[in-house]
């Protein structure tokens, strides 16, 4: 798999930010990444080097309409610890 098709999008909630402090950042990525593939493919495209990655599997939540059950998209969770040298990930354009 390309470096792009492991890493979806940036994961941006308040408890995300909180730990962004801590050069720590959360992706979601390809449910059938590994964490190699997740390091290799976070240090490609930012040029920044990883320390740890942590991996989540989310189930999809469970949504009604009327009497009918479904579920959403399953997705994996991402969290990747940066090196205390390395620079950091600019997620929001600072103009």
């Amino acid at each position: 798999m390309e470096a792009r098709e492991i890493i979806l999008r940036p994961v941006i909630t308040e408890a995300s930010t909180d730990v962004m402090d801590d050069k720590k950042y959360t992706f979601d990525v390809d449910v059938r990444a590994t964490k190699t593939q997740v390091k290799k493919a976070i240090e490609e495209i930012f040029d920044v080097e990883v320390v740890k990655v942590n991996i989540m599997n989310v189930k999809g939540k469970l949504k009604r309409q009327g009497r009918y059950v479904g579920r959403t998209k399953k997705r994996r969770k991402a969290i990747v610890k940066l090196s205390a040298e390395s620079n950091e990930i600019k997620l929001f354009s600072e103009e």
